[in-house]
């Protein structure tokens, strides 16, 4: 189960904090501007080269983005002998959208099936084209997008005037117009050669015959397959395999091993659902593959646990190989215990040693090797403990936010309200805890985060409180709360420190 060394326990001095800049912000919204709830945006993902990006809405498009400023650096040597390359960071221009999924009615169960994209996941590109899976509630499709060029029929060079040909008239001709065979029209004119046409200057040698030439590209989205009918609720995951060939898609109760070429048949590998739905204590919120090992992934439940099952043990994994949980501290549980507790997502780092997990009021860091508990603990916006009874009464308290990890493994990022989102460093000795707003300046209006309290637990490892601003009265940003704006998706880009995030209907990218 050893995924390998990270970044994260492999540097000596702690990492300066990163200063974070606007770079591009995509369907901004003017001042007072409603938003359409079609137009919000409900997924986000980089592919693995980070050269492009793909967003879904609540309307059930994908939008997909290319990078532009890496087509234009050059050479490999030119790149090595210059500072270029570090001076830029990623632009992306929009490239392509394409309405995914429509809204259904499942009429056996008379429920609406609703067209927001819950996922998105990149596979393999070949020859060209781009592949991405893409799922709602009940349906994942897999959709291939290339270029195609559209051909023309170049004209020959003769002289149109002179060339009255197959059923053309004459242009002073004052009879009524005569039709032809098989619906054809005189009002046409084919410019065919007949015996009146005139060769150019060239003589017949310099005449040009029609040929097929390529005009210019255009991008075409297609539906190659449907995984339909396998969920009985709602999908939360999908995660494509590192084999190439298979991925996983979660519900609340059930895990389906899927092939991508075959769409009439997945296997079923985890099924927490009990003999009596009157004994369930669990779902399941989230699961992921390994980045490297095919056979192994995890799952978060509701009850703020990962589960690490291994492929090779069992077709029906009911069993984990390794269960990661953290102990509740004595005397602290209330009402809301298990609610906050819930993971709504899961990633793992980019070498599948470590796991980042995130429930309602924490972020966590998991290292795989060690199930005791997590490596560090970082408070997201701990100024809402105070606030959750209110939460609970709105609703916000389910609120389901995404988490991400830098290519390197040395940060970790993950949304609040307020349209803020915070980034952490994970690194031994790190004190980073940035906040940032989802806006063309996203450091106003700052306060400084308070030093937080870390204690030792070995020589390489060490397990973190990460506090944050702890403001009963206002956010992280010195503002007053508003629960009605939430940063909940958000990617980081896989080699580069640039994060994409979405406010609202809004896209935005920001870079260090």
């Amino acid at each position: 189960m050893n995924g390998g060394d990270d970044v994260v326990v492999a540097s000596e001095e702690p990492l300066q904090p990163l200063e974070w800049k606007f770079s591009q912000v995509f369907g901004e919204r003017a001042a007072g501007e409603e938003v359409q709830e079609v137009d919000i945006i409900s997924a986000i993902e980089f592919d693995k080269s980070g050269n492009h990006l793909a967003t879904g809405d609540r309307g059930g498009r994908v939008v997909l983005f290319e990078r532009t400023d890496s087509k234009d650096h050059g050479s490999r040597r030119d790149l090595e002998s210059t500072d270029y390359s570090s001076s830029r960071h990623p632009e992306f221009r929009y490239k392509t959208e394409f309405q995914s999924h429509e809204p259904e009615f499942d009429y056996l169960k008379s429920l609406e099936i609703e067209e927001k994209i819950n996922k998105i996941k990149w596979c393999q590109t070949a020859n060209g084209s781009v592949f991405l899976l893409s799922t709602n509630d009940k349906t994942i499709k897999f959709w291939k997008v290339q270029e195609k060029k559209v051909k023309k029929i170049s004209d020959m060079n003769i002289d149109p005037s002179k060339a009255i040909g197959n059923g053309s008239s004459s242009s002073n001709s004052n009879s009524s117009k005569p039709h032809l065979a098989n619906g054809g029209s005189s009002d046409k004119s084919y410019n065919y050669p007949s015996n009146d046409f005139s060769f150019p200057p060239g003589g017949l040698p310099s005449l040009r015959l029609p040929s097929v030439v390529s005009h210019e590209t255009s991008l075409l989205a297609r539906c190659r397959r449907v995984y339909a009918h396998a969920h009985d609720y709602h999908i939360n995951s999908i995660s494509n395999n590192s084999d190439g060939e298979t991925f996983i898609s979660a519900d609340d109760l059930r895990i389906n091993l899927w092939n991508l070429e075959i769409s009439n048949q997945s296997f079923n590998i985890v099924d927490v659902k009990p003999t009596n739905m009157e004994d369930l204590t669990e779902v399941i919120t989230s699961a992921e593959f390994h980045p490297t090992h095919c056979n192994t992934l995890a799952y978060s439940s509701s009850k703020g646990s990962i589960r690490l099952i291994d492929l090779r043990q069992s077709a029906l994994c009911d069993s984990h190989a390794k269960l990661f949980e953290e102990q509740e501290a004595p005397g602290s549980r209330s009402f809301f215990t298990e609610i906050i507790a819930s993971i709504s997502d899961i990633k793992f780092a980019k070498e599948g040693r470590y796991i980042l997990s995130r429930d309602y009021m924490t972020l966590k860091l998991w290292d795989i090797n060690m199930d005791s508990g997590p490596v560090s603990t970082f408070r997201v916006h701990e100024y809402l403990r105070p606030k959750l009874c209110d939460l609970y009464e709105n609703d916000s308290i389910f609120d389901k936010f995404e988490c991400c990890l830098s290519g390197d493994g040395s940060r970790v990022s993950t949304g609040s309200y307020s349209n803020l989102f915070r980034v952490f460093g994970c690194a031994p000795g790190s004190t980073e805890a940035t906040t940032l707003e989802a806006s063309k300046n996203p450091t106003r209006r700052q306060v400084p985060t308070p030093s937080r309290p870390s204690r030792s637990l070995g020589n390489s490892l060490t397990r973190v409180v990460r506090r944050g601003a702890e403001n009963t009265g206002v956010d992280a940003n010195g503002n007053s709360f508003d629960f009605t704006t939430k940063l909940l998706h958000l990617a980081w880009h896989p080699s580069e420190n640039s994060i994409a995030c979405a406010a609202a209907n809004s896209l935005y990218m920001y870079y260090a």
